[in-house]
């Protein structure tokens, strides 16, 4: 079992800036694939950002490429997801999740879920 617990987030206007942080504990997540997804209010989830086993594969949504980075710290076993340049859009709360191995986009790929933390961008 791998229990994720989710920190940062908040509010923050346009343009501005934002990290969340998501630490692990029960297992290393050195094998795992970590992800960020997120749900906006009577959306559906959808994925964000992913972070392979592997060292330097990453992946993400085109709605945040260029703007999102994630990365993982492997000895903290913590996985971050910074965010920069937001917009309102981006506004939804956000959810990391753990896999076996590879990435996947599908929210029902993933076994281990974060409680989610709000992310509220003001225009």
């Amino acid at each position: 079992q791998v229990q994720l617990v989710q920190s940062g987030g908040g509010l923050v206007q346009a343009g501005g800036s934002l990290r969340l942080s998501c630490a692990a504990s029960g297992r290393p997540i050195s094998p795992y694939a970590m992800a960020w997804f997120r749900q906006a209010p009577g959306k559906e989830r959808e994925f964000v950002a992913a972070a392979n086993w592997g060292a330097g594969s990453t992946f993400y949504a085109d709605s945040v490429k260029g703007r999102f980075t994630i990365s993982r710290d492997n000895a903290k076993n913590t996985v971050y997801l910074q965010l920069n340049s937001l917009k309102p859009e981006d506004t939804a709360v956000y959810y990391c999740a753990a896999r076996n191995v590879v990435y996947s986009t599908d929210v029902r790929a993933y076994d281990y879920w974060g409680q989610g933390t709000a992310v509220t961008v003001s225009s």
